[in-house]
């Protein structure tokens, strides 16, 4: 014999009703089975809120009547096309019934606890007459029996008690005799030695099928629901969560407690006693295997079985030096609680004994100020303690997995990644069992907090990273086709799983929690919502994604000013804008802390070299303990585009325009053209090597005309080149007659930087440097003679593109 419980959601619809109907008979075709049900979907939240309108005189309750009414009478229109008569008056007749006692309520203003299970008991008295009688109009061997002929309780009423010995009796006796293959029980509802009607409180059909289980000593009691078991963590916050093969029943008490709602503790707690498993089935999807609850020999599993959490926690501690060796304050504590009816959901005591924190619902953190306050009254007058404080807008997470205390280190992987991810812990609570591992953080990082911990504990260590840039022009664009054509690679070789979760140019932006479809970003982006800097970053932070990235592909100072608040928020900031590394040396000082402070890398490899990995080999230099003596360098790809194209048969402006064209310049080319561009490459170079230093410590010795550099304009600034022709001409001149190049060279020597125009003659390591091609000499202690050289590429889209992605991908790797 097996014993099936389908919730509300099963008997939601139609066409749900009809899925139980398939199950039900395919399970007769081995062995006889007992089918308990809830309500129809959402019926008993509508029956409650019908009563407490018609208890408040408002006539809305004949418009709850109404939409109940008509719920039942479409699934039965849609059940039994051909008119069932047998259950439409069945279900007329007990709708009356229904609003004869509605409108009762409504006259008399009242609705006791026994009127409310009364009230409440029409869902589960209607879904199972509906589903008996039309299995039976189908021809299916079926019998349908009141539970509250079987089920005997005590008259407390709305979670009333069971008096098992009379209760086993009626259900072993009917079950002895009953002859169909099938036979169907409402859930929830029983009736008291008195007869009068009571229900079994929440997770009462859970309950009511429990207690036939356990009285008939099947072999297994199977729920089903509306998800495929329980799950490693909540699938609706975690997208990779999945359901649980085998789990014990501690474990699987220890989830539900900490909100996994497929199980309500109590409720199952006659099978437990008598060691009957559970199987939790989905009845959307029958075939899958869902979850197995036993106590069978688990201990070859893995040591975390599933996460949890409880939202609208409130934290309460009491504090104070008089509690320090004086006995009965946690006794006075919790009987004040307990007092109330206010219920406990963590305790935490720190060994000083000076103080006590304990979770409970937020909804009751008032009455318990209120009442704990009024208790220690006298203790608060005489400063012995603090009057109670109370945090509101808490979560608490729970590790949960029977094998924790087989495996070392569990508890510091938990905390070590809630801590990364700057998910701050306000308080924590483990058991001697080591069963569960709980920890209280904010509400807000819920979310965050069971991704980062499933990514640890269940994934297999694939790192999550999701990305925000701003800046979608010729260098944006490149990098969100390098990250597209190299997602499956990251995947699959470094899992690394990136995605892209917001998008912005300077008019729109758009996101996706979920990530923007690469292919379509495009056309999304021109239908986006009104871009604006600050709008921006408060989407990236109320994402509150884990390993969250901002990448700045612009040169907007504003965008620059917002680095600190991204780091704050534990965003990571990748930065191909040079504008806050070569800011006040103050500035680029904050941010170098709150990266450590906060645990977000602040990566801008692409601020000197583009694609060349120059910062990274001066940071791995120093790391090492190397000590840098000197650089010399060529840091300007389109300085040295410009001088490697212009002689004596091209005009200094055309070349400078075909390199604008080709993207080596700024927007505006005075930037690079006036050694500013330089200046703050060579200026990151001395910071990262530990110089204190700001830009206008650098001695620039421009090279262009007195006109150029007065120029108010980028086409005043493009007359001049035209108008001081001679002036670009001499200088390449001057080269050519002592067979030197023409290149821009940055230095940093004894702690003094400089800039400017060079002939460097042959033999010299910058005299062929070629195209858009940069190069860095590192000169150290332990490279005195020979320098480290560094050459490549310095200028380009994809290059630079290239460059922000390394520092992406680096961030993945950390």
């Amino acid at each position: 014999m097996k014993v099936l419980k389908f919730g509300g959601t099963s008997l939601g619809s139609a066409e749900n009703i009809n899925r139980v109907i398939n199950i039900l008979t395919d399970y007769s075709q081995k062995k006889s089975v007992i089918c308990v049900v809830s309500a129809v979907g959402g019926i008993t939240d509508k029956l409650l809120l019908a009563g407490k309108q018609a208890q408040n005189k408002d006539q809305d309750f004949l418009n709850t009547f109404s939409s109940i009414e008509a719920l039942h009478y479409k699934i039965i229109k849609a059940l039994n096309p051909d008119k069932n008569h047998t259950i439409l008056g069945y279900a007329e007749d007990k709708l009356n019934q229904l609003k004869s006692l509605l409108e009762g309520i409504y006259l008399i203003n009242e609705l006791s606890p026994k009127t409310s299970d009364k009230l409440v008991s029409f869902g589960e008295a209607l879904s199972s007459f509906i589903l008996a009688e039309t299995m039976k109009h189908r021809g299916l061997d079926t019998a349908h029996k009141n539970s509250q002929e079987l089920i005997i309780t005590n008259s407390d009423f709305t979670k009333a008690e069971v008096n098992f010995s009379i209760t086993n009796a009626n259900i072993q006796t009917y079950f002895n005799s009953v002859n169909q293959k099938i036979t169907i029980l409402p859930g929830f509802v029983a009736k008291s030695n008195l007869d009068e009607q009571t229900t079994l409180g929440r997770g009462g059909s859970d309950f009511t099928a429990a207690i036939i289980a356990a009285a008939l000593k099947v072999e297994q009691l199977e729920i089903w629901t509306d998800v495929s078991g329980m799950y490693t963590a909540n699938p609706k916050l975690v997208k990779q969560a999945y359901p649980i093969e085998k789990i014990s029943y501690k474990e699987a008490m220890e989830l539900s407690h900490f909100g996994a709602k497929v199980l309500y503790p109590p409720t199952v707690q006659p099978v437990l006693d008598l060691n009957i498993p559970i199987q939790i089935k989905n009845t959307l999807k029958p075939e899958a295997p869902g979850t197995v609850i036993s106590n069978d020999n688990l201990s070859e599993t893995a040591p975390v079985k599933g996460i949890s959490n409880i939202n609208n926690v409130a934290l309460l501690t009491l504090q104070g030096g008089g509690m320090i060796g004086i006995p009965g304050f946690s006794k006075r504590l919790f009987e004040t609680l307990a007092q109330e009816k206010i219920n406990i959901i963590l305790i935490t005591q720190a060994s000083s004994e000076h103080s006590i924190c304990l979770g409970i619902d937020e909804n009751d953190s008032e009455a318990a100020k209120t009442v704990i306050d009024r208790t220690f009254e006298n203790e608060i007058a005489l400063r012995k303690i603090d009057p109670i404080i109370v945090e509101k807008g808490l979560s608490i997470i729970a590790l949960v997995g029977d094998n924790m205390k087989n495996h070392q280190g569990v508890s510091g992987k938990m905390f070590s990644t809630l801590g990364k991810n700057n998910i701050n812990i306000r308080a924590i609570a483990q058991g001697a069992s080591e069963k569960n591992i709980s920890a209280v953080i904010l509400e807000k990082d819920v979310k965050k907090a069971l991704n980062t911990m499933h990514e640890q504990f269940f994934e297999t260590q694939t790192k999550q990273l999701n990305v925000f840039i701003t800046g979608v022009g010729n260098v944006g664009e490149r990098l969100v086709e390098q990250i597209k054509q190299q997602k499956k690679y990251l995947k699959e070789n470094l899992k690394i799983n990136l995605r892209v979760i917001g998008l912005s140019n300077s008019r729109t932006m758009i996101f996706d929690e979920e990530g923007i479809d690469l292919k379509l970003w495009k056309d999304k982006l021109k239908t986006g919502q009104p871009a604006t800097i600050e709008q921006f970053f408060e989407k990236t932070k109320a994402f509150n994604l884990r390993n969250s990235i901002f990448v700045d592909i612009t040169a907007n100072s504003e965008i620059a000013n917002l680095y600190a608040h991204y780091l704050r928020e534990s965003i990571a900031v990748v930065a191909c804008n040079k504008i806050a590394c070569s800011s006040d040396y103050e500035n680029y000082s904050l941010l170098k802390r709150l990266s450590l402070k906060y645990n977000a890398p602040f990566l801008f490899e692409t601020n000197v070299g583009a694609g060349l990995p120059i910062i990274d080999t001066l940071n791995n230099l120093i790391t090492s303990g190397d000590k840098i003596t000197s650089i010399k360098a060529v840091l300007s790809g389109s300085l040295n585009y410009v001088f490697n194209n212009f002689n004596a048969s091209t005009k200094f402006h055309d070349v400078v325009k075909q390199a604008a064209a080709e993207g080596y310049t700024e927007p505006d080319p005075r930037i690079d053209l006036s050694g500013v561009d330089v200046a703050r490459k060579i200026l990151i170079l001395a910071r990262e090597s530990g110089i204190e230093m700001n830009l206008e410590d650098i001695v620039n010795t421009p090279f262009l005309s007195e006109s150029g550099l007065k120029s108010d304009t980028v086409d005043d600034f493009y007359k001049t080149l035209i108008d001081d022709e001679a002036h670009y001409q001499n200088l390449f001149a001057s080269a050519e007659a002592k067979k030197c190049q023409l290149k821009y060279v940055a230095q940093l020597n004894d702690g003094k930087a400089s800039v400017g125009l060079q002939e460097i003659p042959e033999g010299h390591p910058f005299y062929n440097l070629e195209g858009k091609d940069n190069i860095v000499m590192f000169y150290t202690q332990r490279y005195p003679e020979q320098p480290m050289i560094i050459k490549g590429a310095g200028a380009g889209a994809d290059v630079t593109a290239s460059g922000i992605f390394s520092d992406i991908i680096k961030i993945g790797n950390l």
